[in-house]
C-alpha cells in the first residue's frame, strides 16, 4: 500500500495550518529540499534513474498544475498568457515564447529566473529534468498530445536563462 498517493488536498490548508507565516519559504531552502533529495536519490539509484524520476515528477506536477492553475483554456494565446501570469505570479519563473509553431508540433521557449537553477554556479550539464517533465505535461493536458520539453540551454551551462525545445512526439517520430 502506497502511504503518499499524490491527491491535490495533501497540499494542505495553507491558511489555517500557516496563520502567521503563510505560503512563502526562501528559494534556498526549497533548493535544500531538492538538491538533498536528488543527491540521495543519486547515491542509491545512480543519475539516469534519478533524472527519471525527477522528470516523471515533474510530469505528475505539471499535470496537476494545469489542471488546478491552468484550465480552462481555449486558444494556444489564452494558454500561453494564463500560463505566463501563473508562473510569475506564484514566482516559478518568467516564461516566454521564443518560437510557437505548435501546429507543426514544435515551440521553443525560456523560464527566466527558474526556480531550480537560476543563480547556480556554472556546471557542464543542465539541470532542469523536473522541469522538463513539468513543461511536457502542461503542453499535453493542452493540447491531449503527447509532448517532450528538453532542456537545451541553462543557466548552469553559461546560457544565463533556461530554454527547453518542446516537441510533440507523434510529429517528431514522423519527421525523424
Amino acid at each position: 500500500m502506497r502511504k503518499y498517493k499524490f491527491q491535490w488536498d495533501l497540499l494542505g490548508d495553507i491558511e489555517d495550518g500557516r496563520p502567521n507565516l503563510g505560503s512563502q519559504v526562501d528559494l534556498d531552502v526549497y533548493r535544500l529540499l531538492q538538491f538533498t533529495m536528488r543527491d540521495v536519490l543519486e547515491s542509491r539509484f545512480g543519475s539516469d534513474v534519478t533524472d527519471e524520476i525527477f522528470f516523471d515528477a515533474g510530469k505528475m506536477a505539471g499535470g496537476e498544475f494545469y489542471e488546478h492553475y491552468i484550465k480552462p483554456v481555449e486558444s494556444v494565446e489564452e494558454f500561453v498568457k494564463k500560463t505566463q501570469d501563473v508562473l510569475k505570479d506564484k514566482r516559478i519563473g518568467v516564461l516566454r515564447l521564443e518560437e510557437s509553431m505548435l501546429d507543426q508540433g514544435r515551440v521553443v521557449l525560456t523560464i527566466d529566473e527558474d526556480l531550480d537553477c537560476s543563480g547556480l554556479p556554472e556546471l557542464d550539464y543542465e539541470t532542469c529534468i523536473y522541469d522538463e517533465g513539468f513543461v511536457s505535461a502542461l503542453f499535453e493536458s493542452f493540447t491531449s498530445e503527447k509532448w517532450r520539453a528538453e532542456e537545451i540551454d541553462c543557466w548552469c551551462t553559461g546560457a544565463r536563462t533556461c530554454r527547453f525545445l518542446v516537441t510533440q512526439e507523434e510529429l517528431a517520430a514522423a519527421q525523424a
